[in-house]
């Protein structure tokens, strides 16, 4: 068992409160399976109803899967052998060994969910945690569905899309131009 934290860092102009929003947020991961067992299983922090896409390597036979794989976290599927369920269970095309992603949650303090404030502008913060048995992940794309506020206003800003990795608008309250740039990541062991 194996926890990984998901960081993000971006520069914030005249934005807080940055986070993954809504019940379709998607977390596009690209994920690496380990070796042993009888398949990889992994709980995924994010929001209850959102869904993860990601790309597969095996680890039993270094197959990876060209199209990306979409994750709904409100599913369930038995694991082989009557072991329980997980939240996605499949089988690689090449070796045929079975890996799963088990139960999904959201990270969250006093009911808050984690999210980048305008104090933590260049910094790294993990805003979501991996319970990883036999899975890795080993890249993320932040796209659409993120949400923030103007820093002074409290302006909503919603489905925001970090895919270039720079986002900005401007706030009518204050007649400031608000950004989110240069979005990068990393994987820590938490």
């Amino acid at each position: 068992l194996q926890r990984i934290g998901l960081q993000l860092r971006a520069t914030l102009e005249n934005i807080t409160r940055l986070r993954a929003e809504g019940q379709d947020f998607r977390w596009y991961l690209k994920v690496r399976r380990g070796r042993g067992g009888h398949g990889p299983r992994a709980g995924v922090s994010a929001h209850p109803r959102a869904a993860l896409s990601f790309q597969l390597k095996c680890g039993n036979c270094g197959e990876v899967s060209e199209k990306w794989q979409y994750l709904r976290l409100m599913d369930s599927a038995p694991l082989k052998g009557g072991r329980g369920s997980a939240t996605m269970v499949q089988k690689c095309k090449l070796c045929s060994r079975e890996s799963s992603i088990g139960e999904c949650s959201q990270m969250a303090t006093n009911g808050i969910l984690t999210q980048l404030q305008a104090e933590d502008s260049e910094k790294f913060k993990t805003i979501v945690e991996f319970e990883c048995r036999g899975l890795e992940p080993v890249d993320f794309q932040p796209q659409a569905g993120f949400a923030a506020e103007g820093a002074e206003s409290g302006t909503p800003f919603n489905d925001i899309n970090l895919l270039e990795k720079d986002w900005n608008d401007y706030d009518e309250k204050t007649k400031e131009s608000v950004g989110i740039y240069e979005v990068t990541h990393k994987f820590v062991k938490c």
